[in-house]
């Protein structure tokens, strides 16, 4: 009898045992469905970041090379400004040419002018120029022709 009720107690607590594995085993195939789901859609956005990135660093270098083109064009137009106030002031008497450069204000802009004169024009006006300006536009120039000859090394050697 004991084996009786043994083996019926047996076979109602396998068949359940049984039935819940199979639950369990399909609810895992559920989650690893999601999961693999789940994995696709981050692959997907992952992709789409790595595309947008991409164009932003393309953006990014367009944007540099027109900056560098802009800074090229206000070099040209600053060369092309002092170029015609050199020859404005070539124009005038040296000595009006010199009291209107010792008035300025920014020895740099002055230094570039007396650069793009003729050097007979240049030495002619600078003897009318105030001596401590004639100090600054020396400076300036001096530091000018340095940053030529070491840029002009720097290229040659490259």
């Amino acid at each position: 009898m004991r084996f009786l009720i043994a083996a019926l107690t047996l076979s109602l607590i396998v068949p359940a045992a049984v039935g819940q594995e199979q639950i369990e085993k399909k609810e895992t195939q559920k989650e690893i469905q999601k999961l693999l789901k789940l994995k696709k859609e981050v692959e997907a956005l992952l992709e789409e970041k790595r595309q947008l990135l991409k164009k932003i660093e393309e953006e990014k270098k367009a944007l540099e090379k027109a900056r560098e083109e802009f800074r090229k064009e206000v070099e040209k137009a600053r060369s092309e400004r002092y170029k015609k106030l050199a020859q404005i002031f070539s124009k005038m008497d040296p000595e009006m040419a010199g009291q209107k450069i010792s008035a300025m204000t920014d020895p740099k802009e002055a230094a570039f002018i007396i650069y793009n004169m003729k050097s007979r024009t240049a030495g002619e006006v600078m003897n009318y120029v105030d001596p401590k300006m004639v100090d600054r536009i020396v400076q300036t120039l001096t530091k000018l022709r340095a940053s030529f000859l070491s840029d002009g090394k720097s290229s040659q050697g490259s």
